[in-house]
């Protein structure tokens, strides 16, 4: 067992209080010595591929061992590797102009990072935002989630198998070790899970003034114009939905459909899914809910629905029951234009439920999706480009897929992050290094006489008199 498994809040700092100090003994690294880091973590991945796919699929009882191998295995290490080739040019300074010398900014490493990392994808957020700590040069410590301890588990022992513990170090537990990480006086600290909880996170990091990027999820809507390729449209949300059952921060949340098209919506929908799932309940290729606490808050919103006449479409193609099962699996289902009061119209859904709304003009869509809070995800269906723009400009979200679901996340090139309630800040390649990067302005002013002092000569007056016009 680590000596960081259920540490308490004093041995938490020591910790960090090692990482510090041995990060200001080291002084700057160069891109080789991070490149031979990232590297070690590429290796971990690679070599404990199996290792990683068994124990994420325990840990949620079922889950496609294919879908893990790619999420959680081939997704971090493309990053890694995108991270080492791309870091040397991150590293190198900006020029800015300047007429009075020579200006520039040096990304100067942070020092100690915390990372705090959800369950839903416990290895690919782990090793995603330490691939931007370790590029911008920093030491790292990592707080997994509690709903999966076997992954939890193997990701320390991993990490304490090629990396000192004033490197990176992995600290484990439940509620109490998270809050207590959260304290700690970290140079920044990256949070990726629920809303609820960031707040309280953003509250413990403010005690101690600690910059925050927080990546939090949210409701992410899915319109489906009438210039869309209709069939096309439905298959890439239901496609998108399905992957990891839902259990997605950027999962379509609900989608807008044409109202004369709800009908050929459901039909599509139930054909795309018997096409991917002829079978659920024993299905491996379908991924179970993660514990018994969001099963029943899954089933609280099929109920609530239910109970409220919303017209619940089960696209259960064999007609399986799931009341008697070894894990929590339930079967994908559309909820009918749902009132905006039910609980799966307030709640982030996190799971394979997802309510279809028919809409009459694409105005009223956009106001729909501006009266709430501002989502992570946006996608958009369509080939009318005004249309298109509308949206676009109209609506504010993390960011946006068009005519897909999903994919933006994957782009390395481009900041991940969200807006208002769906987070703050962004990370993924250079735009992850800045973030763990202090941007430190410098200047060399050009020689010359310094007028700006008293007194105050007739050549300042006049240069500054000939500088204040329109």
């Amino acid at each position: 067992m680590s000596a960081y498994d259920h540490p308490n809040g004093t041995e938490i700092r020591a910790l960090l209080d090692r990482q510090r100090s041995a990060f200001l003994a080291a002084g700057p690294s160069s891109a080789e010595q991070r490149i031979e880091l990232i590297d070690r973590a590429i290796g971990l991945l690679v070599d404990h591929q199996e290792e990683i796919v068994e124990s994420v699929a325990a840990d949620f009882g079922h889950r496609s061992k294919d879908f893990s191998r790619v999420t959680e295995v081939l997704s971090p290490l493309m990053t890694l590797k995108q991270t080492k080739a791309q870091l040397a040019e991150w590293m190198k300074p900006e020029q800015r102009h300047s007429d009075r010398g020579d200006a520039w900014v040096q990304y100067q490493p942070l020092g100690v990072v915390g990372i705090v990392s959800p369950w839903n994808f416990p290895v690919n957020l782990a090793f995603g935002g330490l691939a931007g700590a370790l590029a911008a040069g920093n030491r790292v410590m990592i707080k997994p989630s509690e709903f999966t301890p076997r992954t939890s588990a193997l990701m320390a022992r991993m990490i304490r198998s090629v990396y000192a513990e004033d490197e990176v170090a992995v600290v484990t537990g439940g509620a109490d070790v998270g809050q207590a990480f959260c304290t700690q006086p970290f140079d920044h600290l990256l949070f990726t899970g629920a809303t609820s909880i960031g707040r309280q996170v953003m509250r413990a990091a403010a005690e101690n003034l600690v910059p925050v990027t927080l990546e939090l999820g949210g409701k992410s809507p899915t319109i489906i114009s009438r210039s869309a390729d209709f069939k096309a449209a439905v298959t890439k949300v239901i496609t998108g939905k399905m992957h990891n059952a839902g259990q997605i921060c950027l999962a379509p949340d609900y989608v807008f459909v044409p109202e004369e098209s709800l009908e050929e919506f459901i039909a599509i929908a139930k054909a795309v899914l018997a096409g991917y799932f002829p079978t659920l309940k024993d299905n491996p290729d379908y991924t179970s809910v993660i514990n018994a606490r969001h099963f029943e808050r899954l089933l609280g919103y099929l109920s609530e629905a239910r109970e409220a006449g919303v017209e619940l479409v089960e696209l259960n193609p064999a007609g399986e029951d799931f009341s008697d099962q070894a894990h929590h699996k339930i079967a994908p289902t559309l909820l009918i234009d749902p009132v905006d009061g039910l609980r799966v119209m307030q709640d982030e859904i996190f799971g394979p439920l997802l309510p279809v709304k028919p809409y009459k003009e694409i105005a009223d869509v956009v106001a729909y999706v501006n009266a709430h809070p501002r989502p992570l995800g946006l996608y958009y269906f369509g080939s009318d480009a005004a249309e298109e723009e509308y949206v676009l400009t109209r609506t504010t979200s993390g960011g946006v897929t068009l005519n897909d679901v999903l994919k933006h996340v994957a782009v390395e090139s481009l900041p991940f992050g969200g807006v208002g309630p769906s987070g703050m800040g962004a990370y993924h390649g250079r735009d992850g290094f800045r973030t763990f990067s202090h941007a430190k302005a410098i200047f060399r002013p050009a020689e010359g006489p310094d007028l700006m002092r008293p007194p105050y000569v007739d050549q300042l007056k006049q240069i500054v008199a000939s500088l204040i016009t329109r």
